[in-house]
This record gives structure tokens, C-alpha cells and sequence, in this order.
């Protein structure tokens, strides 16, 4: 049984009200996610997904917590928040530190085996995937896989 955190993103499109094709296709291929392979793995989420989560300008924040609020939550820690300045400061995450290099570091320094996000831009696009591993090896820490609900 695999450790996989979920990201804002993957809570999110659950919920999704949006009628284009791609977030179309992220709802459903997120609540398939849930409903079929989710059960066969430990999920977690974090305080930042709820913070994410919780934006008054999110409209369906109030269902996106309800799936949320079902996961136990990994510790935001000192440890935690040093993993995310370092991936931030070398520059293999963006600013802030609140946001995608939190994600990561909750990831990495409590042993999560997939990260599961849709946001290919900065989690999970597969040219960080190097600096991401050798930036957290450095620290003595394991980098998550970091994939789409469909890529699991």
C-alpha cells in the first residue's frame, strides 16, 4: 500500500463545476482516481491544501474541504518548512514557500511515495524531476513521484 499525498489541484477538480475539455476530463479522471485506485493506497493531504483550499475567491471551496477534510493531515514542521526555503532559494521550486515547494517538502520529509497534483508546470513536469531528486538528496531526503491522478 503506497503513501500518496493529494495536492489542491487533485481536491479541486473533484469538485469542478468548469465545462471545458481538460477540466472536464480532470474530474473525472480525478474522481475515478478515488473511487477506483484511491482505496488500494494511505492518502493525505496537508494544513496548506486547506489554506489553498479555503480561498474566499474559490468557489467551491466548501465541497473541495468536505473531500479534504476526510484525509489525515501530515505536519507542517520546522523540518518541513526548511526542506521547502532550500527548493525554493536553489531555485528548483518557485515563490513562495507556501505553495508547490511546501507541497514537496510535507512530501518528502514525511516519507510519501506519489504526490499526485495537476499542475504540470511546476509539480508534475517531468524536467524538475532531476534537480528536484538531487536538491532533496542533498538533504538526505527521498523526492516524491509526482503524477497526475491518470499517470497512477
Amino acid at each position: 500500500m503506497a503513501r500518496v499525498y493529494l495536492e489542491t489541484t487533485v481536491l479541486s477538480a473533484i469538485v469542478t463545476d468548469r465545462l471545458d475539455l481538460a477540466s472536464l476530463y480532470r474530474r473525472e479522471s480525478s474522481r475515478k482516481w478515488m473511487q477506483e485506485v484511491g482505496p488500494e493506497h494511505e492518502l493525505f493531504t496537508s494544513v496548506e491544501v486547506i489554506r489553498e483550499l479555503s480561498d474566499p475567491r474559490f468557489p467551491l471551496r466548501v465541497a473541495a474541504l468536505e473531500h479534504a477534510e476526510q484525509l489525515p493531515l501530515l505536519e507542517i514542521n520546522d523540518e518541513v518548512i526548511a526542506c521547502a526555503q532550500m527548493l525554493v532559494t536553489s531555485l528548483v521550486m518557485p515563490q513562495p514557500v507556501a505553495g508547490d515547494a511546501l507541497h514537496v517538502a510535507v512530501c518528502a520529509v514525511h516519507g510519501i511515495d506519489y504526490l499526485l497534483s495537476w499542475n504540470v508546470k511546476h509539480l508534475s513536469n517531468p524536467n524538475k524531476v532531476p534537480h528536484l531528486r538531487s536538491a532533496l538528496a542533498e538533504m538526505g531526503l527521498d523526492a516524491p513521484a509526482i503524477l497526475t491522478p491518470d499517470m497512477l
